[in-house]
């Protein structure tokens, strides 16, 4: 191809709460004029921010440019989680237990974690938005306390450490009466993912890297020698391109009818007061994934991570459109207030301060798109629900791609097999979304 339109720019539903509860950032620099660069990343995610970093590691005076459609950390990254897991964790099993090469997995991810530890401790990102202490997988039933076991013996086979926690672990540590037992595992890294990723775009600022914001990319054409990045006000002309866009790779035309477009939901409470601390009792931080993987996540953060607050994530929704719509966020809403209210009824009836939507995407095989899908264009997409950890593979793979290094991260991924092609819609929309409510119907008390 000699030219990628875009058909879509990112449409964001709800304040990202976790940039926001950072307070407001400096005035955004818009690309506003022609300029020439070696490599032009798109997209200032964990995916794009990684490539950058590590091209700057590999081409030390190479000119590098990143361009992002909004704000940095106002996007998908300002709106995940916050769990930058090491452990298989497979979106689409019962348990999470991975189906291929767990060793090699785990072994990927822990480079990913040591690649943004490094990051953190070389440009000073505060240590409080990048916590190695580990999470919880929480069991609420017969069902979730099944899955945890299951999901222990799975780790036993791979030796990998574990704890098996009670219920009354689990009320200490949580405050919450809800949950009958909880699977520990030590290597995740729980971020503060806006911290983290505004510290690392400053971070690469610092370094000479160039980061244009609410510079969306219109389209990116072929000349002679360079591709031209196109954007409203300005474009740039680069011998490379890395595409860090996730899901939008197929807004460029690339991957149609193999992504499939998801968005989940979640919300933060207002800042919780010394009365309402004591009445939740438990810990000031922690996190719980739910052993069923279409339950509920929640997190309490503290006054080092933007305030004491509880997050509740849950509820999922194909949207092909790559846009979740007001009733999307308003059934989230309700689903997730019935939620926090059950595990927390000493302080049932909570006002949430933020509610927003989160856009993630994934193939029916579970593979990235992180290849050179063009002499010069590189992609860095489709983390298939693992952002935080998948995407900054994908970064640092694109990175050594494009700087022509040997690299076993992005052999890893250019091993993989192609996306499968999803079933012609409007059977595939139908199909995934009564999928989608019949797994989180399953998985209510989770």
């Amino acid at each position: 191809m000699n030219e990628y339109t875009a058909r879509r720019t990112p449409v964001q539903r709800g304040v990202a709460a976790w940039n926001a509860i950072l307070g407001p950032q400096p005035a955004a620099p818009v690309l506003d004029e022609n300029i020439i660069a070696d490599f032009c990343i798109v997209g200032a995610g964990f995916a794009g921010l990684s490539a950058a970093r590590r091209l700057r590691q590999l081409v030390p005076d190479a000119r590098i440019v990143v361009v992002e459609a909004g704000r940095v950390a106002e996007g998908a990254a300002g709106r995940n989680s916050g769990f930058m897991i090491d452990l298989p964790h497979d979106l689409a099993s019962e348990d999470y237990a991975g189906v291929g090469d767990d060793q090699q997995v785990m072994a990927l991810n822990r480079k990913a974690i040591g690649f943004a530890a490094q990051a953190v401790a070389e440009f000073g990102i505060k240590a409080d938005y990048f916590d190695p202490v580990g999470k919880v997988n929480g069991g609420a039933g017969d069902a979730g306390h099944g899955h945890n076991v299951s999901y222990a013996a799975h780790l036993a086979t791979l030796g990998e450490p574990h704890e098996v926690l009670d219920a009354q672990q689990m009320r200490e540590l949580t405050g919450s009466q809800h949950y009958v037992s909880g699977l520990y595992t030590p290597g995740t890294v729980m971020l503060q993912p806006a911290g983290y990723v505004r510290g690392l775009a400053n971070g690469l600022t610092a370094q000479g890297v160039e980061i244009y914001e609410d510079s969306p990319v219109t389209a990116i054409r072929k000349n002679d020698t360079s591709w031209e990045v196109i954007t409203a006000r300005g474009a740039i002309s680069a011998g490379k391109v890395v595409l860090g866009v996730n899901g939008h790779l197929e807004s460029f035309g690339v991957a149609k009818g193999r992504l499939m477009q998801l968005f989940l939901f979640a919300m933060m409470t207002e800042e919780l007061d010394g009365e309402a601390q004591v009445k939740l009792g438990g810990a000031n931080r922690w996190g719980i994934t739910p052993s069923d993987p279409m339950g509920t996540t929640m997190r309490r953060i503290d006054s080092g991570q933007g305030g004491h607050r509880i997050v509740t994530r849950t509820c999922a929704v194909l949207r092909p459109g790559m846009r979740a719509i007001h009733s999307d966020l308003a059934r989230a809403k309700r689903v997730m207030t019935r939620k926090f209210d059950q595990r927390f009824p000493q302080v049932k009836g909570m006002e949430m301060e933020h509610v927003w939507a989160g856009h993630l995407c994934l193939t029916l095989n579970g593979v990235a798109v992180a290849r050179e899908i063009e002499d010069g264009v590189f992609s860095a997409c489709v983390q298939n629900g693992l952002g935080t950890a998948r995407g900054t593979l994908t970064g640092i793979a694109a990175a050594e791609a494009a700087a022509e290094v040997p690299s076993e991260i992005a052999d890893f991924f250019a091993k993989e097999d192609p996306p499968k092609r999803l079933p012609p819609r409007p059977i595939s929309d139908i199909g995934a979304n009564a999928v989608l409510r019949w797994r989180e119907f399953k998985a209510r008390a989770e």
